[in-house]
C-alpha cells in the first residue's frame, strides 16, 4: 500500500469510500452487511487505514454499518471521516444534533476527519452565514475540544463558490475534498481548483476518481493508445495514475461495490506509478475527445452576454449543460442552477438569436438553451 505523509500520520493513498457500499437486490437503503464487513477485513488486512463515509450514504445507514465494521479493530488502527449534511436546507439549523447522532452511530468518541459537506451554489451563503446557523462555529468548537481531529470541506462548486468558502474559513481547513479526474481536470476546472488551495496549502483529497465508472473502461482505440505506453495496465489504473502523479493529492477515495473491485484497486496502489510527460499528454488527448462529445465548444469568449437583452450568463450556462449532457443528467447542473433566480435560468432564453451573431464558435446558444430547459423538465 502507497501512503502519504499528513500532519505526521501515514495516510493510505487508497481511501475506503462507503456511498457504494455492497446492496441487497439492488435498494440503496438496504446494505449487504455481511459483504461490507468482509470487504472492510480485506481492506484493513491490505493496509487501508482510511474510512470515508457520510450522514446522507446509503439513506442514512453507512455511518451504522460502518461503525460495526471498524468497532472490531483497535481505534488507532484506522482514521474515519464523515460530513455535515449541509447539502440539505433542513439540516442547516442541526449541526449540534447531527454531529452527536453521527459519534452514536459510528460508535466514536471523536473524528479523525470531518468535513463540511458539498460546498456549492446552494449552500455556500448558508455555511458562510454563521450568526444564522452557527455551523462554523460549532465544528471550529468540536476541533478545539477534540472530537474533531483534522477539519476540511468538500467541494461541487465552481471556483467562484470555492473562493468564496477560502476568503472566510481557509485559514482554517486542513484538506479540500474535490471531484477529480483526468476528465474534470478541464471539465470541471480542475487544475484551476487544485491550484487556488495549493496557493493555501491545502491537500487534495479526491472523490469521484472513475467518475460514476465511466473511466474503468474506454472505448477500444482509447484502450488501444494506452496500452501501446503500459501494456499490462488495467484501464481504470490510468485514473488512478493521473491522480498520483499530481503532488497535493494526498488521499484517493474509491466507492468499490464488491471485493473485486476492491483487489484489483489494492493491485493498482501496491505501487506508486506516476504518469511521465508522453503519458500524461496521450491520456489528457483522449479526455478532450472525449468531452468534444455531446457537448458544445464554448470558450467563455463572453461576446455573447454582452449582447443578450436577459443578461444571461451564458458561458456559465453553457459549462453546466455540458456537464449535464456529458454525464446523462446528475446533480450537479440542477445543483447549480437551483440558485440562480428564474430570471436567470435557460428557460429564460427568448430565443432572440442576437448571442449567435457574435459567438467565434458558431454555437446554436438559443437551440442548446431550449435543449437545456427541457432536459431539465
Amino acid at each position: 500500500m502507497i501512503y502519504r505523509d499528513f500532519h505526521g500520520m501515514k495516510l493510505s493513498a487508497l481511501g475506503f469510500g462507503a456511498m457504494r457500499l455492497p446492496v441487497i437486490d439492488g435498494d440503496d437503503g438496504r446494505i449487504d452487511e455481511a459483504a461490507a464487513l468482509r470487504m472492510v477485513d480485506t481492506a484493513m488486512q491490505n493496509g487501508i487505514n482510511y474510512y470515508d463515509t457520510a450522514w446522507g450514504y446509503h439513506g442514512e445507514n453507512s455511518e451504522l454499518v460502518m461503525g460495526k465494521a471498524l468497532a472490531r479493530y483497535p481505534r488507532d488502527s484506522f482514521y474515519v471521516a464523515t460530513k455535515f449534511p449541509g447539502y440539505d436546507a433542513s439540516n442547516w439549523g442541526k449541526v449540534e444534533e447531527i454531529f452527536e447522532r453521527q459519534l452514536k452511530k459510528l460508535g466514536v468518541e471523536y473524528f479523525d476527519f470531518y468535513l463540511f459537506h458539498n460546498v456549492c451554489e446552494m449552500n455556500i451563503d448558508a455555511y458562510l452565514d454563521d450568526e444564522k446557523y452557527g455551523i462554523y462555529s460549532y465544528l471550529m468548537k468540536q476541533k478545539q475540544n477534540g472530537r474533531i481531529r483534522h477539519l476540511g470541506f468538500s467541494c461541487h462548486g465552481n471556483m467562484p463558490v470555492l473562493q468564496r468558502f477560502l476568503d472566510a474559513y481557509g485559514s482554517d481547513m486542513e484538506f479540500c475534498q474535490l471531484q477529480l479526474n483526468y476528465l474534470d481536470w478541464t471539465f470541471q476546472n480542475g487544475r484551476e481548483k487544485v491550484a487556488l488551495l495549493d496557493q493555501q496549502n491545502i491537500p487534495v483529497w479526491v472523490m469521484e476518481p472513475l467518475r460514476g465508472g465511466r473511466l474503468a473502461k474506454l472505448d477500444s482505440g482509447y484502450e488501444a493508445q494506452l496500452k501501446e505506453f503500459r501494456p499490462d495496465e488495467e484501464i481504470p489504473a490510468w485514473a488512478f495514475r493521473f491522480l498520483q502523479s499530481i503532488p497535493s493529492v494526498t488521499v484517493i477515495l474509491s466507492g468499490m461495490s464488491n471485493e473485486e473491485q476492491l483487489e484489483k484497486n489494492l493491485v493498482t496502489f501496491a505501487e506508486d506509478k506516476k504518469l511521465n510527460e508522453a503519458e500524461m499528454k496521450a491520456l489528457l488527448g483522449i479526455a478532450e475527445k472525449m468531452l468534444s462529445k455531446g457537448t458544445v465548444p464554448c470558450t467563455a469568449c463572453h461576446y455573447c452576454v454582452s449582447h443578450c437583452p436577459q443578461e444571461l450568463d451564458i458561458p456559465a450556462l453553457l459549462a453546466l449543460y455540458n456537464e449535464h449532457a456529458y454525464t446523462g443528467g446528475g446533480f450537479i447542473a440542477p445543483m447549480a442552477l437551483s440558485a440562480l433566480p428564474e430570471e436567470k435560468r435557460p428557460q429564460a432564453c427568448l430565443q432572440c438569436r442576437s448571442c449567435e451573431q457574435v459567438c467565434p464558435q458558431q454555437i446554436k446558444i438559443s437551440e442548446v438553451l431550449a435543449d437545456f430547459s427541457a432536459k431539465l423538465g
